[in-house]
């Protein structure tokens, strides 16, 4: 009975969001991005509460308890709805949506073009349904000119980077003819965006009460804002002393700005040393034992795509379709934005300099994301709902996790290596302090830049952009660390408890998914 009830809960959650249903590898979804109207997301509301009516009378499981996990979350964010506050909510969509099946390659490539026309001839309705939802009184300026950078790289992608996808020269002029109407319907939406950044006056700040509740309902963690808060701010405490003793000076800013003068030389320089660097962490994964390799898995270091340049200024990941047989992964080296100055390029490469290459590889490929999700497809007997629905508390903390795993095989051979690894954990606990000040009302965005600038070793440009996306991210930033040093104390209960091997643990708890932290520490010590 449960079992049937949460197939068909399952069911409807992607006839309701195909795009995600797509994404994660349901071929009958691919065709559409589904109804953006304001009765589609009313409608989805009341739904989500008669289901979590529905579940939660059944029996206590993993299962149940994740999906009353997204249920949850979901309800709490209809008091801050991200449909009328956030244009991203409606062009993300569709630049992973349209991209996606390509890098994937699920279909025939004749089909692929089909479905991804299907799509392109619903992007007009969605801008239309996104122009009709957003409220200028609750959007943000700031989240309003962060989604209008992305959207105005929609022509582009459309005309010229798109159809690099399709090696047919028959379909591919199909294909520019059907984006025709849709880059049409980009250029239409950033002028609408760009005059509703004048209008809108909201406020991007969550809020400590919303924020608590989505850490506790959703994510399953026995704490709010402010002690995640003091969490950040004690490891940070913590990781800056170890920092001071690598650098042999209380200015280990500088030492680590020095470092920084050692970076490769172009942006496909950086893209060329990630893919080495990559190739290495996966030598070291094979040779320590760490974890089971999946068969065919393979990690494509690529630059990242051009509609992600806007927005995101560090490296990223997209995995494989998990509910497929497919293994191969992105790992997407954070290049610059068309026309960004030289100077804009070498604080991006400063950034990613040759002693933080190390780390970051080992997060976004092995054993961190990438190993991760081709660990998961490779799950044949896991859950469906292990496998869709994914929190970054668990992924992010798993990848920052491998970065110390690595550390102790000896993985960082040089001071500037194991300085890069710890500034890079120190990093994520100067998110946590960061992202809980924002929406909690404590810092402003200048502040929370100054901070970053002068506590981390980012560079201004790649500050600005990272607060701009905590601004319009709540709780994801600090979703790093924190799962990580969760995962640190799963592991010390699980060992402690003999219930296997190192290598056992990883493979067990990795292989769940990327469960609300509560519900992994159940299945890895083996209580579903």
């Amino acid at each position: 009975m449960t079992t049937d009830t949460l197939t068909s809960f399952l069911s409807w959650y992607f006839d309701h969001h195909p795009a995600h249903a797509a994404q994660v590898g349901s071929l009958e979804h691919y065709s559409t991005f589904g109804d953006f109207s304001a009765t589609a997301f009313e409608h989805r509301a009341r739904e989500r509460g008669a289901w979590l009516a529905r579940l939660e009378p059944l029996p206590r499981s993993v299962d149940r308890d994740l999906a009353l996990s997204v249920l949850r979350g979901a309800l709490a964010m209809e008091a801050w709805p991200a449909w009328r506050r956030d244009p991203q909510e409606y062009s993300s969509v569709v630049f992973f949506g349209l991209l996606s099946p390509f890098l994937h390659r699920l279909l025939p490539e004749d089909e692929l073009v089909a479905s991804t026309i299907a799509k392109l001839r619903e992007v007009p309705s969605i801008f239309a349904a996104a122009e009709a939802n957003l409220d200028a009184s609750l959007a943000s300026p700031l989240v309003v000119q962060r989604a209008m950078d992305q959207v105005r790289t929609g022509r582009s992608f459309l005309l010229d980077a798109l159809p690099l996808e399709v090696s047919s020269a028959a379909l591919r002029a199909e294909l520019v003819e059907a984006a025709g109407p849709a880059a049409e319907a980009f250029d239409r939406h950033a002028a609408f965006l760009e005059e509703l950044s004048l209008r809108a006056t909201g406020d991007w700040r969550m809020g400590e009460k919303l924020y608590s509740t989505m850490l506790q309902d959703k994510e399953l963690l026995g704490y709010g804002a402010p002690e995640l808060h003091q969490r950040g701010q004690d490891a940070y405490a913590s990781l800056e002393t170890e920092l001071v003793e690598l650098a042999g000076s209380p200015d280990w800013r500088s030492v680590m700005s020095s470092l920084q003068d050692d970076h490769p030389s172009t942006l496909e320089a950086m893209r060329a040393e990630y893919e080495a660097e990559t190739s290495r962490a996966r030598a070291a994964l094979i040779e320590h034992s760490l974890v089971t390799m999946p068969d065919g898995e393979e990690c494509r270091v690529v630059p990242s795509p051009l509609f992600h340049r806007a927005i995101m200024s560090v490296a990223s990941y997209l995995g494989p379709p998990p509910l497929t047989s497919r293994r191969a992964g992105y790992f997407f080296v954070p290049f610059t934005p068309a026309g960004a100055s030289s100077e804009q390029v070498t604080h991006r490469l400063r950034t990613n300099a040759r002693s933080q290459i190390p780390t970051i590889s080992v997060h976004e490929a092995y054993p961190g994301h990438h190993w991760h999700a081709a660990w998961v497809a490779a799950q044949g007997s896991s859950s469906p709902l292990r496998k869709v629905f994914r929190t970054s508390y668990f992924s992010e903390g798993w990848a920052l996790y491998a970065e110390k795993l690595l550390r102790s095989v000896g993985y960082y051979t040089s001071r500037a290596a194991l300085m890069g690894h710890v500034e890079a954990r120190l990093f994520r606990a100067a998110r946590m302090v960061v992202d809980t000040a924002l929406h909690c009302g404590d810092m402003t965005p200048a502040e929370a830049e100054s901070f970053m600038v002068s506590r981390t070793a980012l560079t201004p440009g790649t500050a600005a952009g990272e607060v701009k996306r905590y601004c319009a991210w709540p709780t994801q930033a600090p979703s790093y660390l924190t799962g990580a040093l969760e995962i640190d104390l799963i592991r010390d209960e699980y060992l402690s408890l003999e219930l296997g091997s190192l290598r056992d643990f990883h493979d067990r708890i990795a292989g769940s998914g990327a469960l609300p932290l509560g519900l992994a520490r159940r299945v890895a010590l083996g209580e579903e």
